[in-house]
């Protein structure tokens, strides 16, 4: 038996609208995806300018306290070029003072 031309169009026209609601239906999360892959980028740029700002503070920290270094550096050079041998020798003491606290407070925890 055949079936006839009308039927068969028909049956073809439910098919393709049942395609054209499951394309529907998949744009619908591709474009979600695509929004939410967007939100994620925009978090990732703002993330990365906070971490960039971040650096650069720790980068003028770093050489303010390398002049702070120098400085007093130089200061401990001509102290111990002057000849003052006793304040290398207060300044040891006092190094190793402060290396037995600190072991001896670590120590005791």
């Amino acid at each position: 038996m055949r079936r006839s031309a009308g039927y068969h169009n028909h049956g073809l026209h439910q098919t393709g609208e049942i395609l054209e609601d499951e394309n529907e239906k998949l744009v619908d999360g591709l474009h979600n995806k695509v929004s939410q892959l967007k939100e994620l980028t925009i978090d990732i740029g703002v993330e990365v300018r906070a971490q960039n700002k971040m650096l650069g503070d720790m980068d003028d920290d770093f050489d303010k306290s390398h002049g702070i270094l120098s400085s007093t550096m130089g200061r401990l050079k001509r102290m111990a070029a002057s000849g003052h041998n006793r304040y290398i020798l207060y300044l040891m003491l006092f190094a190793f003072f402060v290396f037995f606290i600190t072991w001896y407070i670590i120590r005791s925890k």
